[in-house]
Order: C-alpha cells, then sequence, then structure tokens
C-alpha cells in the first residue's frame, strides 16, 4: 500500500463529465489507478453516474478517492481553489495538443460525455482546451481510449519527479488499512 502511494500525484485530478457508458466509466477508473491518479471528480448533471463494472474496474474504485459535484461551476471552482490548472478535452480549433502542454504542475483532465464531450459550461471554465490529434478519418478517440493516451503522456512528463508525501497520502494510508482489515 505504501509503494502504491508514494507514486500517487495528489495533485492530479481526472474530472468524469457526464460519461454514460458502464464501461467507459470503468475503464478510465482502472486507467487512473495504473497511471497513478488517485482523485477522480465527478460531474452529473444530466443523468446517474453508472455502476461500475468490478471487472473492467478491476475494482480500483475501493481506493480512488472520487468527488462528486452537481455543475461544472462547482468542481472547476474547488479545484481552482486548490491550485490546480483544469484542461478540457474539446474537439476546437483554439484547443491545445496534448502533446505540447505542460502537466509537470498540478492539472485535472476533464473528459466529456462520449456523444456531445465537455459541455460548453465546461470547456468555458477550464484554464484551456486540449485535443489528442487525429490523422485518420475519425474526429475523436473513445473516452476510456483518449484518458489513458493523456494520462500516460502525463506520466511520462512526470515519471522523474517523485510525488510529494502528504497529509491526506496519510490518510489515505489509515483508511487503506482500515479497509483491508475490516470483514466483508
Amino acid at each position: 500500500m505504501r509503494e502504491v502511494l508514494e507514486r500517487r500525484h495528489d495533485d492530479l485530478v481526472v474530472v468524469l463529465e457526464n460519461i454514460h457508458d458502464a464501461h467507459n466509466a470503468s475503464a478510465i477508473l482502472r486507467s487512473c489507478d495504473a497511471f497513478g491518479v488517485g482523485r477522480i471528480a465527478l460531474v452529473y448533471t444530466d443523468q446517474e453516474f453508472p455502476e461500475i463494472s468490478s471487472g473492467v474496474a478491476a475494482k480500483v474504485q475501493k481506493w480512488l478517492q472520487i468527488d462528486r459535484f452537481d455543475s461544472a461551476e462547482g468542481c472547476v471552482s474547488a479545484l481552482h481553489e486548490e491550485g490546480i490548472t483544469v484542461y478540457a478535452t474539446a474537439l476546437r480549433d483554439d484547443a491545445q495538443d496534448y502533446l505540447d502542454v505542460d502537466f509537470s504542475g498540478p492539472s485535472a483532465i476533464v473528459l466529456g460525455n462520449e456523444h456531445a464531450g465537455c459541455s460548453a459550461e465546461m470547456v468555458a471554465l477550464a484554464d484551456a482546451g486540449i485535443i489528442v490529434p487525429m490523422v485518420g478519418f475519425v474526429q475523436s478517440l473513445n473516452v476510456s481510449v483518449a484518458a489513458a493516451v493523456v494520462m500516460a503522456e502525463i506520466a511520462r512528463q512526470r515519471r522523474q519527479r517523485v510525488p510529494a508525501w502528504t497529509a491526506r497520502k496519510s490518510e489515505l494510508e489509515l483508511s487503506w488499512i482500515e479497509r483491508e482489515s475490516s470483514p466483508r
């Protein structure tokens, strides 16, 4: 547990905005754990968060901090209060290629609905828009694939940086030990 916590980035958050497919949401949670993202923010304004598939997610939801927000504004405001820069994935001409963004500082990546993408409100509130450029006939990747691609780049950029041990990690360590030792 300690080894996993030592590799977690407290200053990296993945935001899911109205992702409706349970398989996609589950796959994103699994990728978050794999790339050292321990914090997820859920913004669900027009539907319920889908039931996570334990098989697809490999039961990682047990180890993730999952915060829920009723609005894009509430989520972005909370992230900004922590000094986190918010990047919304967006199919827009002014979106930056994700490979050109420096993700070494506190960052949040917003992934939008499978059909509509990030809401106009979320894109307007975000500090910048990012895009994974396509060179084929398709306009975009599946949302869970896009999440993994962007997180892989962030992990690459942060590979040499050892995440700080924080009070939050100490609290998480105690809660994980408690969860693991509790009878089921």
